[in-house]
């Protein structure tokens, strides 16, 4: 490359950096306010219309990141498969799984699921609550907040494992009023090479998936869901930032959707009491990654080829 096609480079990034961060920042002042204000109000009353519109002002705050997408980060190739079998709809009740590389990867789930299905929420951490606007924004628009305890805490106080539980219950439940789509990113961090040496993870593409979580939501929504679906999200040319994506360097994204059929016993026991039970969900969410991991190596050699 020249040292003027090198200039012209270095411009055209600048360019779309700067165009990017504006219009993402100018969304954000425009579409956060209006959120946080309608979410005071429910310190007062609770209203399933404030509900309603809060999500209908996040749905157009992700429009504006997806039509970024794709008339200004257009070189990005989507490759997205759904199983024929996954019916999806925006008033639909969803379980989501899936694996977890980079920051990147919520982004990807916000521009398939916004016009598919209902406004994808997460388990976040309570402490987030004291991040300015980021915070109250997931508790006004009803992401679960955990206070999660630690081993530790729990052994000198066992009541504080009940009162964890009882925290996610709650969470979930509240969820049941409204179409929703939850996701639970199972390996509970990003997957590195690192953290799979670590863990002596059995796995090539994944870390150990932590079924716990998933347990307590299929025992609280179970009987409730449309679907649990599981979301594979492969990077052919490597797993990119979150600066590296908003910049164009991202050639291709793999996406594959398949719906997972739930059988009857996993909505019959109890995960937390009854270890038998906790040993077979153990296996069954080990057999799911399994198949993940085969899913994924496969969808890399064909990338290879």
């Amino acid at each position: 490359m020249s040292s003027q096609q090198q200039k012209q480079s270095i411009l055209k990034k600048i360019t779309k950096g700067l165009t990017v961060g504006s219009v993402i920042t100018g969304s954000t002042f425009f579409h956060g306010p209006p959120v946080l204000a309608l979410g005071l109000t429910k310190l007062f009353k609770k209203s399933a219309k404030v509900d309603e519109t809060n999500i209908h002002i996040t749905n157009s705050w992700l429009s504006v990141n997806n039509w970024l997408i794709d008339h200004v980060l257009p070189e990005t190739h989507w490759d997205i498969t759904v199983d024929e079998n996954l019916d999806l709809n925006m008033q639909g009740r969803y379980l989501m799984t899936c694996n977890h590389q980079s920051w990147v990867d919520t982004t990807v789930n916000q521009y398939f699921g916004l016009t598919r299905m209902p406004l994808t929420r997460f388990f976040t951490k309570w402490e987030l609550i004291f991040i300015p606007f980021v915070g109250q924004a997931f508790k006004i628009l009803g992401f679960p907040m955990m206070k999660r305890h630690t081993k530790a805490q729990i052994a000198k106080n066992p009541a504080l494992k009940h009162q964890d539980l009882d925290e996610a219950r709650k969470a979930c439940e509240q969820l049941l009023s409204q179409p929703f789509t939850l996701l639970n990113y199972l390996e509970g961090t990003r997957f590195t090479v690192e953290k799979q040496q670590q863990q002596q993870s059995p796995y090539r593409n994944l870390l150990k998936p932590k079924a716990g979580g998933m347990a307590l939501a299929l025992n609280i929504l179970g009987d409730q869901i449309d679907a649990l679906v599981d979301m594979t999200i492969v990077y052919p040319d490597g797993v990119p930032g979150y600066g590296e994506f908003w910049l164009g360097e991202v050639p291709r994204i793999a996406v594959n959707l398949r719906k997972i059929d739930l059988p009857d016993w996993v909505l019959q026991g109890d995960y937390e009491e009854d270890a038998e039970y906790r040993a077979k969900f153990q296996q069954w969410i080990d057999d799911l990654w399994q198949e993940k991991d085969q899913l994924i190596t496969h969808m890399k050699q064909q990338y290879q080829n």
